[in-house]
């Protein structure tokens, strides 16, 4: 090797290292240092052009559910599933037997049942990792599904917010980076929906407009003043984005009582309805809609089935099962399951052992992400676990892969790269689409 051909490679060499160094300081380490600039163009992708997620917050137990195992019994303390699994839709995959009306139509579905995680198994930190796919750093927040979805695809309709959450406020949901523009609207409850939009009995229509005028005179001084502040400027922008949509069609969408009774009697409860309200916000135009299972554990426990929560469990997955069966068949009656991707998640499972209480605990190792619709090729179920359910044997699947399927189903590149500032930072933390979940 000659000289310059030395200085050229010890040049290289140092660019490496200080760009990983850098990566390091971004809170970015692991991720290669060339990882940026190998932003794939072509990737594998599904139909989908907007996305349901059903949240089961608390951790869904796949041993119950998704992926049975042999039975055990939490009386005796003998691991295994609660309960006896039945066949279903698809050849040689069984669920629970009270996700009875799933299992008929579980050849709409792809069950990824080798999730995992490293992270602590405790709520707030695993659920905030499910919906950003990355680890919480001190230099940067990082966007959750909806909002990266809601940046990369917009709304689907005039005056239609991208991004809905049917469930508290909560930043793990929220945009991070990517600003006030690309955060959720939310609502707690599907007859009135988003509070904010809906003017009080007391102010009339011509007080109203008083206000916005006035409001419109001070937000353009003020955005004026601050012209060069990103922050000021997404928040201005939220502001006009509300205004629209509280005089648009969006607020339509809410009005449940237009659908058949027949029809809301088969969605079930509330979160049925909330299942239902989903559909029609995306008829509306709604890219990304997140349902809430349960608000103020209006079902005892919710899915944190620790000690005796254990015993109603069952209530939850009938619960689960009506919702399901309702969604995806209505979905598909109006030929939206293709291109709709209904998620079905929580922050971890839970492990096939009874706790003193005869409940379980908190298992991150190994759970079910089940997916719908969406173009994918369904009726299958991807990657096996050991024979109790608490470790991937085949084919494991990270939460980044997870977001990387999920984005690919989407039309969204799972590698692209956005910016925090002048910072790049790729859409997943170098996940890989599922690729037998694609045609």
């Amino acid at each position: 090797m000659n000289d310059t051909a030395s200085l050229n490679e010890l040049n290289r060499r140092q660019f490496l290292a200080r760009a990983g160094m850098g990566a390091a300081a971004l809170g970015l380490a692991g991720t290669s240092p060339l990882a940026f600039a190998a932003e794939k163009k072509s990737f594998i992708k599904g139909k989908a052009e907007h996305c349901i997620m059903l949240w089961l917050a608390g951790g869904m137990a796949h041993v119950d559910t998704f992926d049975p195992k042999q039975l055990g019994d939490p009386v005796k303390k003998v691991a295994g599933s609660a309960y006896p699994a039945i066949k279903t839709a698809v050849r040689d995959v069984q669920v629970c037997e009270h996700l009875q009306r799933t299992a008929g139509i579980l050849d709409r579905f792809v069950l990824l049942r080798t999730v995992n995680h490293g992270i602590i198994d405790e709520h707030a930190a695993a659920t905030n990792f499910v919906h950003t796919g990355r680890r919480p750093t001190g230099t940067i927040t990082y966007p959750s599904l909806g909002s990266v979805t809601a940046q990369q695809l917009g709304s689907a309709g005039s005056g239609i917010p991208p991004y809905v959450l049917i469930g508290y406020p909560n930043p793990m949901r929220g945009p991070g980076f990517l600003g006030a523009k690309y955060n959720y609207v939310y609502l707690t409850d599907t007859e009135k929906g988003p509070a904010g939009l809906t003017r009080p009995a007391h102010v009339t229509t011509m007080r109203q407009s008083d206000r916005e005028v006035m409001l419109e005179k001070m937000r353009t001084g003020y955005r004026a003043r601050h012209a060069s502040d990103k922050l000021i400027g997404d928040y201005d922008d939220a502001i006009q984005s509300g205004f629209a949509l509280a005089s648009g069609d969006f607020m339509k969408a809410f009005n449940l009582a237009a659908e058949p009774s027949s029809l809301r009697q088969g969605f079930g409860d509330e979160f049925g309805q909330r299942c239902l309200l989903a559909r029609r916000l995306v008829q509306s135009g709604v890219r990304f809609v997140e349902v809430s299972f349960n608000l103020n554990f209006l079902n005892g426990t919710g899915w944190d089935t620790h000690n005796q929560g254990q015993k109603n469990q069952h209530i939850l997955i009938q619960q689960l099962d009506q919702a399901i069966f309702a969604l995806i068949t209505d979905l598909e009656k109006n030929k939206l399951l293709d291109k709709t991707l209904v998620v079905v998640a929580s922050e971890f499972g839970r492990p096939p052992e009874f706790d003193a209480g005869g409940g379980r605990g908190h298992w991150a190792k190994a759970f079910t992400i089940a997916l719908a619709g969406g173009g994918l090729k369904l009726g299958q179920a991807i990657g096996t676990t050991d024979d109790l359910g608490k470790l991937p044997i085949e084919d494991p699947i990270s939460i980044p892969d997870a977001h990387a399927t999920i984005y690919s189903a989407l039309g969204i590149n799972p590698s692209k790269v956005l910016r925090d500032g002048d910072r790049p930072v790729p859409i997943t933390d170098m996940g890989e689409p599922v690729k037998q979940a694609f045609v």
